[in-house]
């Protein structure tokens, strides 16, 4: 190895050496600057247990994985794809000379499945780690499964801000290594955040200040790709004429990538205006200013609705550190934070490990892939939360990738050797059915690579744009495309049906218009829109393969039509076919419809004639309670209601309360076995309501009650008059006073227990007193009524003495 400039890492090279002769495991912890990514692969290329095998190095992200071992062929004085290469999605410089292979996570993982040993391989190092990738998790977890096989594999686990200690445990108490940094001093500013002002306008003043105060060139994190472009756009024409304006984000191509990385020319300065992407494994030479708006989008899962979306939150204070330490890589720098000095402290320690929030359905089919289907046996740093793994558990048997045990089916097999998600695996290997396969694959592609076919809504149209598209990136997408096609045994495929095939994706996710152009709902029952001048906002139906916002307004990022016919054809045994009836308050009836369901998606709507089920019974019944029960009570049977009440009030159980609101609190449940094949309220009868009381108070009951209760009272005159239990005040008896002559003890019921309210009526029927003692009336009022009575009513019968007198029905007693 040539003769190499001193890096701060070189004094733990050493040690690190010597427990990687000594062990299979170990931790190297080493801060920005030290030198890790680049020296320490180089350092074991002449170690004697490595032989004639491989070293893999991990890097979360493809601009790494390239820079990395573009920095380490430059040491050897060679081009990439000799000793040292690199494998990437869509890029690949690996050659039989290859040594030393930098590989993003998301390979390695690929690497395990289709070689569980590793063959040829002597070490892993796992750079980074403290990022905490699913993939970078996945792979640690099945790389310490793998070394039962190998007893001369050789992990290193590698990071800048990570807990040593307990990455040590999980390797099984596996040495520490600690290396000092070689990080110059940054000087840190703070500027308030005014939350009133787009976040653009404020790290444009940033940067223009910085840029006046301080020279070289400016690293700026930005949250996502429209922030940078929003800024790049406010910074145009106000910047120096020697200034260069350098997008940096994931979905650039590899070439506008690595220009953002390259030094300035001589006599000019940069301005790089970043995600994420540039917090680690990168020295961007000539950047000793980095503005750091404080922000990251990070993907965020939602059980409940099998999303992942993107949400812009703040970043951790490790993360801020590790932007922050960009300014130093190689002189002393300025940060400038946008936010204060106090909020610091309200920042998380670090950013929340992957595996804990994301969708983990690609990860339980790898597992399952590896014979894996309790996560628990396997040691995860963080072992997967059980809530998430039982969604993507369920949404792999949906996909028949899963049996009913968990176990790998002869469908997920075939998903598994596809590197995609199982959704997508799904899409293209169903499409080879139809000798299709191709068109799914490239529709795959442009899902997992924005900008590939334009950044439109419509993947109908990227994907025909696509086909058209030249260039080199263009091309390794079509090539990766025609690959995973192969893999499925089809490469043919060219229509443009591009919403047939998403549908297969995401059949949770298939769209029905919703109100206002441009307003869906999706068949998960979650909302979702569009501009009203998006093509696609006029569509009937839709397939959403991204969207972005919350679960009641998401925004839709990408999608294609699809045709009604389709819909009924992909989702034939989905499609619930169902009977809904309502009930109608206006004209107090039951309305039927036919619906036809795709999850929360009415297909569609016919009316029916209500049938005659216990289902209709008792929506009827339920519509009556909630109006009050306005049924047709004949008298008797309002009478009866009136007693029973009274008992059940007086008495308690087991007398039933037969009041209005009783009879309806339950939503007259009581009432629906007699309603069958009632459509409204007006074909309840009295005979119906007959038959339901009968239920409520057995015969039995009932004469019982007749002996408590009586529903007429024998007057002394021979009438028999009704006595009404439905007032608040008691049973009560309106009865002609005349006919009570001769009576001495006071009417009552319950055995004598409850005293009638008497009210005593004159001979026109009107009151003229009420009484709960009879007796003292004849012998107290009675002659002052009387005399009253003897003076309006002088033909009839009023004697001094009514309980001497006989009583009568008529004006005056017979014989009178």
């Amino acid at each position: 190895m040539p003769l190499l400039s001193p890096l701060p890492i070189d004094a733990a090279l050493p040690p690190l050496l010597a427990a990687l002769e000594a062990g299979r495991f170990a931790v190297l912890v080493a801060p920005p600057g030290a030198g890790k990514t680049t020296r320490v692969p180089l350092a074991l290329l002449d170690a004697g247990w490595r032989k004639d095998g491989r070293i893999v190095m991990l890097e979360p992200r493809r601009l790494a994985a390239r820079a990395a071992a573009r920095r380490m062929a430059q040491t050897l004085g060679e081009e990439v794809g000799e000793a040292v290469g690199y494998r990437v999605r869509l890029d690949n410089k690996v050659t039989k000379k290859t040594r030393i292979e930098v590989v993003t996570e998301g390979v390695f993982t690929r690497m395990l499945l289709d070689d569980p040993e590793l063959t040829g391989i002597a070490a892993v190092l796992f750079d980074e780690f403290h990022e905490r990738s699913l993939d970078g998790d996945l792979g640690l977890a099945l790389a310490l499964d793998a070394t039962a096989l190998r007893e001369d594999l050789r992990l290193l686990v590698m990071s800048a801000t990570i807990d040593g200690a307990r990455v040590s445990k999980l390797l099984g108490d596996a040495p520490v290594i600690e290396s000092e940094g070689r990080a110059f001093p940054v000087e840190t500013r703070y500027i308030d955040h005014d939350p009133l002002a787009r976040l653009e306008d404020q790290v444009t003043a940033a940067t223009l200040e910085a840029m006046r105060k301080e020279p070289g060139s400016v690293l700026v994190f930005l949250p996502g790709q429209a922030e940078i472009t929003r800024t790049a756009e406010r910074l145009a024409g106000k910047v120096p004429a020697n200034t260069d304006i350098a997008p940096l984000y994931g979905q650039l191509t590899p070439a506008e990538q690595d220009r953002a990385v390259q030094p300035a020319p001589t006599g000019r300065r940069k301005i790089v205006l970043a995600t994420s992407i540039a917090e680690t494994s990168l020295t961007i030479e000539g950047v000793r200013i980095v503005i750091d708006s404080g922000f990251r989008r990070v993907p965020a899962y939602e059980p409940s609705t099998g999303l992942t979306t993107l949400e812009t939150r703040r970043v951790s204070r490790a993360a801020a550190d590790q932007r922050r330490g960009r300014a130093g890589r190689t002189e002393p720098g300025i940060c400038y934070r946008l936010w204060n000095e106090g909020q610091n402290a309200a920042l998380e320690a670090f950013d929340t490990p992957e595996i804990l929030a994301a969708d983990l359905s690609g990860l339980a089919l790898d597992l399952a892939s590896w014979g894996v289907s309790d996560p628990r046996t396997l040691a995860f740093l963080d072992p997967p939360p059980a809530p998430a793994w039982n969604e993507a558990t369920t949404l792999l048997k949906g996909l028949e990738a899963l049996d009913g045990d968990g176990r790998i089916t002869p469908e997920g097999q075939a998903l598994a050797r596809l590197p995609l998600h199982p959704r997508l695996a799904h899409m293209v290997h169903r499409a080879a059915e139809e000798n299709d396969a191709l068109t799914a694959a490239e529709i795959a592609v442009l899902i997992g690579e924005r900008g590939l076919g334009g950044d439109g809504t419509d993947l109908a149209h990227r994907l025909a744009r696509f086909r058209r598209e030249s260039g080199r990136r263009a091309d390794e997408a079509k090539n990766l495309a025609r690959r995973w096609a192969a893999l499925v045994g089809n490469r043919s495929g060219n229509s443009e049906d591009a919403g047939r095939h998403l549908a297969r994706a995401y059949p949770d996710r298939v769209a029905q218009a919703s109100g206002a152009r441009g307003r869906f709902r999706l068949a998960n029952g979650r909302a979702a829109s569009l501009e009203e001048t998006d093509a696609l906002a006029a569509a009937p139906y839709l397939v959403v393969a991204d969207l972005t916002g919350t679960a009641a307004n998401g925004r839709i990022r990408s999608a294609a039509a699809i045709d009604r016919a389709t819909i009924d054809e992909l989702f034939a045994g989905q499609i619930d076919t169902q009977v809904v009836l309502s009930f109608d308050k206006g004209s107090r009836s039951l309305r039927a419809r036919r619906l036809k369901m795709l999850g929360a998606l009415r297909l569609n709507e016919e009316p029916l004639a209500v049938p005659a089920t216990e289902e209709a019974a008792s929506a009827l019944a339920a519509g009556l309670a909630e109006i009050g029960l306005p049924v047709p009570w004949s008298r008797e049977q309002k009478a009866l209601r009136a007693r029973a009440t009274y008992l059940h009030e007086t008495l308690g159980e087991p007398w039933p309360d037969l009041s209005d609101a009783a009879l309806a609190a339950d939503g007259a449940a009581w009432l629906a076995p007699y309603l069958v094949g009632r459509a409204g309220l007006g074909d309840v009868t009295a005979e119906d309501l007959s038959a339901a009381l009968d239920e409520k108070l057995p015969w039995t009951r009932r004469s019982e009650m007749e002996r408590l209760l009586p529903t007429h009272f024998a007057a002394p005159s021979g009438s028999n008059v009704p006595i009404d239990y439905s007032g608040e005040n008691g049973p009560t008896l309106e009865i002609r006073v005349q006919e009570l002559f001769g009576l001495d003890r006071h009417p009552s019921v319950a055995g004598g227990k409850v005293p009638l309210l008497l009210v005593l009526l004159s001979p026109a029927h009107r009151p003229i007193q009420t009484t709960r003692d009879l007796p003292g009336f004849w012998r107290g009022s009675w002659r002052d009524v009387a005399k009253d009575l003897k003076g309006r009513y002088p033909k009839h019968y009023w004697p001094d003495n009514p309980l001497e007198a006989q009583a009568t029905a008529r004006a005056k007693p017979r014989g009178t």
